[in-house]
């Protein structure tokens, strides 16, 4: 299981002293105590599931993204440098995206069913992509599907 694997990461950062990789790591598992708490609650420890593991993580790997970018713009190069060191470690436990041809071969028939809200179709595009790329992503790729 990802969580079992994320612990056992997290050994072996506290022994070989990687005091990024520990810190980024209790943060992650603190974030999936939550969030397994806030969904299941007193059933957390037993209905947890990877997806729902690979879901905590995506939203911090994006909530770091953001991060980067609010203080590259603000112009705070140690907090980039800080919070580019933890989405590094993040983004070693989310698979890869699939590229841009791929996403365009499946939404195709998405942007083909002939729906108009937007609305709508993002969601049937969210349905088809399934967690294989970024919610912007799917977003600009429709809008230029929708605009030919």
């Amino acid at each position: 299981m990802l969580l079992d694997t994320l612990k056992a990461d997290l050994v072996t950062a506290m022994k070989s002293h990687d005091a990024v990789k520990v810190d980024t790591l209790r943060f992650l598992l603190s974030a999936i105590r939550n969030a397994a708490i806030a969904k299941y609650g007193a059933a957390s420890d037993t209905a947890l599931t990877d997806g729902d593991v690979m879901d905590t993580i995506k939203k911090q790997v994006k909530t770091h993204k953001e991060s980067v970018e609010a203080f590259t713009t603000a112009g705070r190069s140690e907090l980039v440098s800080k919070e580019q060191g933890e989405l590094d470690v993040l983004s070693a436990y989310v698979p890869a995206e699939m590229s841009d041809e791929a996403l365009k071969t499946l939404l195709a028939p998405v942007v083909a069913s002939g729906e108009t809200n937007f609305g709508l179709l993002m969601r049937n595009a969210m349905q088809a992509v399934a967690g294989k790329a970024d919610g912007g992503r799917v977003s600009l790729m429709l809008k230029t599907l929708i605009s030919k």
